[in-house]
């Protein structure tokens, strides 16, 4: 891969890390363990059978828990001091030849992971103050096709992955700011 390629896959592991942490960690060690990527070298320890085992667990307990309309939002709060190192993480691991990471790309990551973490609880949160659970489940499925279809086009187009995850931020980033003007719109006083 070029270096804008890998970049590119950098900056969007980082991003699904900021929505779902395991279940991108898991799909860039399964797809190292089975062959269908090279991974850098601080990469490698994905495709360990223990981070695979552990990660692939975590992701059907984060599967399940995100799926319960109140819970997921506490389970985000929670995860919100694992996504954005693990997201500094995979991002700067990407572009590291030799194994050391890079701050600046550690920032990039970290940034990224924060940005996408920080769209994604708070659509959740306004999601929740409905009182049916279809829109919650919803999400949370559209956000498991997304991670999973995002790593697998990370590896075969990495830049038309960025673009797309991109766009997908910009939309939503306008929809939760509709939604919560929506919510919250100031009623007039009565004099």
């Amino acid at each position: 891969m070029s270096q804008p390629q890998l970049f590119a896959t950098g900056v969007l592991l980082a991003w699904l890390a900021g929505i779902r942490v395991y279940l991108t960690v898991f799909g860039v060690g399964l797809a190292g363990a089975l062959g269908w990527l090279d991974l850098p070298p601080a990469l490698q320890a994905t495709q360990s059978p223990w981070v695979l085992g552990v990660s692939g667990g975590l992701a059907l307990v984060e599967f399940l828990a995100d799926k319960i309309p109140g819970v997921d939002s506490g389970w985000d709060l929670l995860h919100t001091l694992l996504r954005v190192p693990a997201g500094a993480f995979l991002a700067a691991a990407a572009l590291s030849p030799n194994g050391h990471l890079g701050a600046g790309m550690l920032a990039t990551g970290a940034g990224v992971a924060l940005a996408s973490h920080a769209l994604k609880s708070s659509s959740r949160m306004l999601l929740n103050l409905s009182p049916e659970p279809i829109s919650n489940w919803t999400a949370s499925t559209t956000e498991d096709g997304v991670v999973l279809g995002g790593l697998a086009l990370a590896f075969v187009h990495p830049l038309l992955a960025l673009a797309i995850a991109i766009a997908l931020s910009a939309a939503l980033a306008m929809t939760a700011w509709w939604l919560w003007r929506m919510v919250f719109r100031r009623r007039p006083r009565a004099r």
